[in-house]
């Protein structure tokens, strides 16, 4: 009894340190309560924290877990799971040798019955496309595991994996053994500003607006690599020592990230590196020029694979057919590494402070604005008052002709209450301000947008600046809606 309740406290201890994540554990805490045995999928990019979302949630409840081993082949795999059966059960005195996934489920099976659980348990299978080694049946004896013996239990099994395409498209929709066996699916993304703002308070890192702003730019809602930041330093002090000292943490990470998740990461690299090359984005024809691919099914997986896993993002260009969609390069970190890091020259604190004042790294800083800006439309909708009404968003681009130049509207959310919001994105270290030339400029786009796209709809020019448009006479009758960066930091 007096261990159930230390367990108890140790569970909600746990939970406490938890930042964020209400409606996954909600899905997770759920499935302890259900009547019927639960298979929980749990999908997300590498470093998001997959891992430690399940065990903090699960805490004293996980009766068994075991990761898969990188790039092992199915005889270490086995000895992998033999291992954890042995520790786990019999305190590491059993020569237990299974001689294929089927012999190894039926002895944690045999293991499991022989323990006296009095409320439902967790059997946790981490990063399981690790344990799918070719021609390993590893699949098969997993809907073995369920179907044969699990589904009339009183268990949780969570299975988890950093690949996104391949735990979707081998579990998620899977015509085998595991065919409908999903019960519960989270697909956990990266922190938003608001839950990045409430990790660092929970880490003592207090930092205003502008400065979480810059963080996010690198290092994005990526929490293993939110925890390098130390508190009573800059976000340009945090960000050198992190990415640029001789023993920076994050200075190799980029050769690691794409190989942790995908088989031939040399083709899903090629294409993050054409990508960033061209902010505004890429055609899936210009990508396979860029990268030097061949147009063929494997880069169409490819491209898939990454989409899944959230560092591209495909968008159609306002008023365009589908085939003319555009891929873009949203992955913070990646898009830092190339313009920044990979060709770097470390120098000390000085030669960094100087770089981050450069006119690349402004140009840099306006791109990865835009696309933080892109990732919390539901804030900006809210900060609109128009949370209620569906929107399509979209970006707008005017070639130009010999008479005027091209240009590019940042975000234009389409509504359907007959109104447009065409939006300007700027990131300043103080109030902006809109000078006589700038506001004819965006007069001309407004009306040439108009043209262009001849919408009979109401147009509305919107800002959403780090600390909103100084309003002058020349934004006074021109700029409709006026927001500050701190409306993205919103819940």
């Amino acid at each position: 009894m007096i261990r159930a309740i230390h367990l108890f406290k140790y569970s909600l201890m746990m939970i406490k340190n938890l930042v964020g994540r209400e409606p996954e554990q909600a899905v997770l805490q759920a499935s302890l309560t259900s009547q019927e045995a639960e298979m929980i999928a749990v999908i997300g990019r590498r470093r998001v924290g997959k891992t430690f979302l399940i065990k903090n949630t699960y805490a004293d409840r996980i009766a068994f877990e075991v990761t898969g081993v990188q790039n092992a082949g199915m005889t270490e795999q086995l000895q992998n799971f033999a291992f954890r059966v042995n520790n786990f059960f019999y305190k590491g005195k059993a020569k237990l040798k299974p001689k294929n996934w089927l012999d190894a489920f039926q002895m944690l099976i045999l293991a499991l019955e022989k323990q006296k659980y009095t409320e439902k348990f967790v059997v946790f299978l981490d990063e399981l496309p690790w344990f799918d080694s070719r021609k390993s049946g590893f699949l098969r004896a997993l809907g073995f595991f369920w179907n044969s013996w699990c589904v009339d239990q009183n268990i949780v099994v969570v299975i988890c994996g950093s690949a996104a395409s391949w735990m979707i498209e081998q579990v998620v929709n899977d015509k085998g053994g595991l065919h409908n066996r999903i019960t519960r699916r989270v697909d956990l993304k990266p922190f938003t500003l608001h839950e990045t703002e409430q990790y660092l308070k929970s880490r003592n890192v207090r930092l205003d607006t502008y400065q979480t702003l810059q963080i996010y730019m690198v290092f994005g809602g990526i929490p293993h690599y939110l925890k390098e930041i130390l508190p009573g330093k800059s976000a340009i002090e945090n960000i050198g020592a992190i990415c640029f000292s001789p023993t920076s943490t994050l200075a190799n990470e980029f050769q690691n990230l794409y190989p942790a998740l995908f088989e031939n990461s040399a083709n899903h690299s090629a294409v993050i590196r054409a990508l960033s090359k061209k902010w505004k984005g890429l055609s899936r024809k210009e990508i396979l020029e860029t990268a030097g691919l061949p147009d063929g099914g494997n880069t169409s997986v490819v491209l898939q694979e990454l989409l899944y896993s959230g560092f591209i993002t495909l968008y159609y260009p306002y008023g365009k057919v589908k085939r003319e969609l555009l891929y873009r390069l949203t992955d913070e970190y990646s898009l830092f590494y190339l313009n920044f890091i990979e060709n770097s020259t470390w120098q000390g604190n000085e030669w960094w402070q100087a770089l981050s004042q450069t006119a690349s790294f402004k140009s840099w800083c306006g791109y990865s604005f835009e696309n933080i800006c892109l990732k919390h439309l539901p804030q900006i909708k809210k900060a609109l008052g128009i949370s209620g009404i569906y929107a399509e968003a979209s970006a707008f681009a005017y070639a130009g002709t010999k008479d005027d130049k091209g240009f590019q509207i940042d975000l234009v959310l389409d509504r359907k209450d007959q109104t447009i919001n065409l939006f300007e994105f700027k990131f300043y270290n103080a109030a902006f301000s809109l000078d006589k030339s700038e506001a004819a400029s965006l007069r001309e786009r407004m009306e040439t947008f108009r043209q262009v796209s001849k919408t009979p709809k109401h147009i509305f020019l919107s800002f959403l600046s780090t600390f909103g448009i100084k309003m002058n006479e020349n934004s006074l009758g021109l700029v409709d809606n006026n927001l500050e960066a701190k409306v993205l930091f919103e819940p």
